[in-house]
């Protein structure tokens, strides 16, 4: 019985029993002690059930065979002892019961040791099932971790997703507030489109009412006249036609001067009311209104002399200044007498100054636009203006006149130059949508266009041919004889503006880099000069620069509302004019006498400056 206790112990230290009961696994550091006590000993219930099942056969067999021998011992000791008659019939029969032992001893001999190799084959197998169960346990433990990690996780992701959530209401109240603000807005919107289309239909019926009226009134004094001439008789007086003597007397002269105006101003008063000429002038009249294809006269045909300055004069205090506008100014330009004046606004009306003792005083103001006021020219006669429009047009004024003689219309968005071309009766304009237009006056339609690639910002004209300035940092010649481009001038930046010197032998550039750019038109290598200044900054995509009348000279203002004026021939800077203008200038205009110098800015303001 010691030998199968021994054995049992041996076996349960060869299957990998513990004493000291099973391995915890690491994850389980956190359980209770009544907890892990249980598991051990239901653990060594389940050892002490697999192992009783596996040795009960042989412990039984084994009882036996001791049983036997034991047996055997004591009537082997009892035949010694006593010797009788039939103890070799015993002693026989011991034998053979000691051979049957022997046998059944073998036999089980062999069971034992085949028990054995089965004992250790499971026990094999066990030792492999603990080394599993060792993996897995230790996968088990990761995998909590891993648990844990992805728990702290879910809860870091909520929290995240909470304050999100938060965030996400707070910006759908803001974003429904800003809907509501935005139907408010549309809804003012449309309250003020509507009353922008009320106040411009009632604009346009005193515009209408006045130009009835206008009319009218001429109707009127055409029919007073009319009526006079048909009522009065003139007689042809033969001997006004012949020619006087070059001796007469300074009074002769003035009364033969007053009659040459009398019979240009009036073609009737040489001859009766009831004569064909006179019926036939009136009906050309008539004729020529009722068609409307000619807005040019007979005294706009012909080109008044310009005066030709000899020296320019650098402006040094400002003699002027007034609020011209009632907002920002975007155009300037003298006439080429220098006496008048005109700046041109978002305000979209003209206004012309006349310039008298240094000081600018209101003469006039020329309204018909329908938005603001880009560039102003006069034609060389100085009786018409013309101007560009934001609302994609050009409008044509005669200064008597407060409504516009002619528009415009052709282009897709604003116009930002319109200049008078060398030819009579032409005018050309540039505009944002990449196009030049040449328009005839006398039928008031385009007759060429000509297609650009960059946005136009501003052009000039000379002899059979016009430059304009371009966003590509490019200045571009036209020859309007064969509609083509014969040259390309490389800029600094985006072209700004363009002018052109009165004997049209330089043009200056104004670019968005901060830089003038005088160019020698007359060298085919076209030799500029760059001015630069400290301090100098182009304010805008439209800031106008201009040459002196006698071409020593260049000015442009600033960024700073500081106007800086160029030595053309040195290129140093010549002077600052500043704390005039509280805002960006946005334009200056040189006038032809070379006494004043005009400049306007963003802030309506305009200052007249001279060396006075």
């Amino acid at each position: 019985m010691a030998a199968v206790t021994s054995r049992r112990i041996t076996t349960d230290s060869a299957g990998g029993s513990d004493p000291r009961g099973p391995v915890l696994p690491p994850g389980g550091s956190g359980r209770s002690a009544e907890t892990w006590k249980r598991h051990i000993v239901r653990q060594l219930k389940h050892r002490d059930l697999s192992q009783h099942a596996m040795f009960q056969d042989l412990i039984r067999f084994y009882t036996q065979l001791l049983e036997k021998t034991s047996l055997a011992k004591g009537i082997l000791s009892c035949s010694l002892r006593r010797p009788s008659p039939d103890s070799s019939s015993s002693i026989s029969a011991l034998l053979h019961q000691n051979s049957q032992l022997k046998k059944t001893t073998g036999e089980l001999a062999y069971q034992v040791v085949e028990l054995q190799q089965q004992i250790k084959i499971k026990e094999c197998v066990l030792e492999e099932q603990h080394a599993r169960l060792a993996e897995e346990e230790c996968r088990l433990a990761g995998a909590f971790d891993s648990h844990r990690e992805l728990q702290e996780r879910v809860e870091r992701v909520q929290g995240e997703n909470g304050a999100l959530k938060t965030e996400y209401d707070a910006l759908l109240e803001r974003q429904r507030g800003a809907e509501t603000r935005l139907r408010e807005e549309k809804v003012r919107g449309g309250h003020l489109v509507e009353d922008m289309i009320h106040l411009k239909q009632q604009a346009a019926a005193r515009m209408n009412s006045r130009n009835e009226r206008r009319s009218r009134a001429r109707e009127a004094n055409l029919q007073k006249e009319l009526q006079t001439a048909a009522r009065s008789k003139v007689t042809i007086d033969s001997s006004s036609s012949a020619p006087t003597s070059r001796s007469t007397s300074p009074k002769n002269e003035n009364q033969d001067q007053e009659s040459t105006e009398q019979r240009h101003t009036r073609l009737f008063r040489s001859a009766s009311a009831t004569s064909p000429r006179i019926l036939s002038s009136i009906r050309e009249l008539f004729d020529r209104k009722r068609r409307g294809h000619s807005v040019c006269s007979l005294e706009e045909d012909l080109t008044c002399p310009v005066g030709i300055c000899l020296s320019a004069r650098v402006p040094a205090r400002a003699l002027h200044v007034l609020d011209a506008h009632e907002q920002g100014i975007n155009a300037v330009r003298f006439s080429s007498s220098s006496d008048l004046l005109a700046t041109g606004g978002t305000d979209r009306v003209i206004k012309l100054w006349e310039v008298r003792a240094g000081s600018l005083t209101h003469r006039a103001t020329l309204d018909g636009s329908t938005e603001g006021i880009t560039c102003i020219e006069f034609d060389p006669t100085g009786l018409r203006i013309l101007a560009a429009s934001y609302d994609k047009s050009a409008l044509l004024w005669r200064l008597d006149d407060s409504v516009p003689k002619l528009t415009l219309t052709g282009h897709i968005r604003k116009v930002t130059a319109a200049r008078f071309s060398s030819l009579p009766h032409q005018v050309v304009t540039g505009s944002a949508d990449r196009t030049i237009r040449l328009w005839d006056l006398q039928r008031a339609a385009c007759v060429q266009v000509v297609e650009v690639a960059s946005y136009c910002s501003d052009l000039v004209c000379s002899e059979n041919c016009i430059i304009s300035g371009h966003f590509d940092s490019k200045i571009r010649v036209w020859d309007t004889r064969a509609v083509s481009c014969v040259q390309e001038l490389p800029a600094q930046g985006k072209v700004t503006s363009l002018d052109l010197s009165a004997d049209h032998r330089q043009l200056l550039s104004c670019c968005r880099d901060d830089c003038l750019q005088l160019v020698d038109l007359r060298r085919r290598s076209n030799d500029r000069m760059c001015f630069r200044a400290e301090g100098f900054k182009c304010g805008s995509d439209s800031t106008k620069a201009v040459i002196s009348p006698d071409g020593c000279f260049l000015a442009a203002g600033s960024a700073d509302g500081t106007v800086y004026v160029w030595n053309a021939s040195t290129n140093n800077l010549e002077t600052r004019l500043p704390d005039k203008h509280s805002s960006s200038i946005s334009a200056v205009s040189w006038s032809l006498s070379g006494e004043y110098v005009v400049s306007v800015d963003k802030s309506r303001r305009a200052v007249l400056w001279s060396d006075i």
